[in-house]
């Protein structure tokens, strides 16, 4: 893996936490969101789902029949934002202009899944995972401008 290889791995991990802060910011925003956009119900919580992207192959032999990964990773990418299914939080406030009407829930206002002790501690996540990944650019840089130097030497 040459320095270049390196810095273009953990550039897919910044582009990556930097949407992740996006989305948990996003979620911490409408934490209190009762009606979304369309207008059919509270802001769903969304998260993001990340997959490595891998140039690997696999080497099958009579000793290994399933066969052994070889070759590197090469990142991680965002597959995609899906929302949280979890169950929306209901508090009874009647006086709530999107309280429910009818029913047994009548009186109950639904609210987003969103816990903010939860988005908080992704924030925080994502935010290390951010800083380990500039780390790393930062020290592949300071690693070839010490073999240059050794290299003028």
């Amino acid at each position: 893996m040459g320095m270049f290889d390196a810095i273009n791995v953990a550039a897919t991990g910044l582009s990556a936490q930097r949407l992740r802060l996006d989305v948990v910011s996003n979620n911490i925003a409408n934490a209190t969101t009762t009606r979304n956009a369309q207008g059919d119900g509270p802001f769903r919580r969304d998260r993001v789902v990340m997959t490595p992207i891998n140039l690997r192959n696999v080497w099958r032999s009579p000793v290994y029949p399933r066969g052994l990964e070889t070759g590197m990773g090469r990142g991680v990418k965002v597959e995609r934002i899906e929302k949280d299914p979890s169950e929306l939080r209901v508090v009874y406030d009647p006086g709530h202009p999107d309280a429910i009407a009818v029913g047994p829930k009548k009186g109950y206002v639904e609210y987003p899944n969103v816990n903010i002790v939860e988005e908080i501690t992704d924030m925080i996540s994502a935010s290390r995972s951010y800083e380990a990944n500039a780390q790393v650019i930062t020290g592949t840089k300071q690693m070839f401008n010490k073999t240059l130097e050794i290299g003028r030497a």
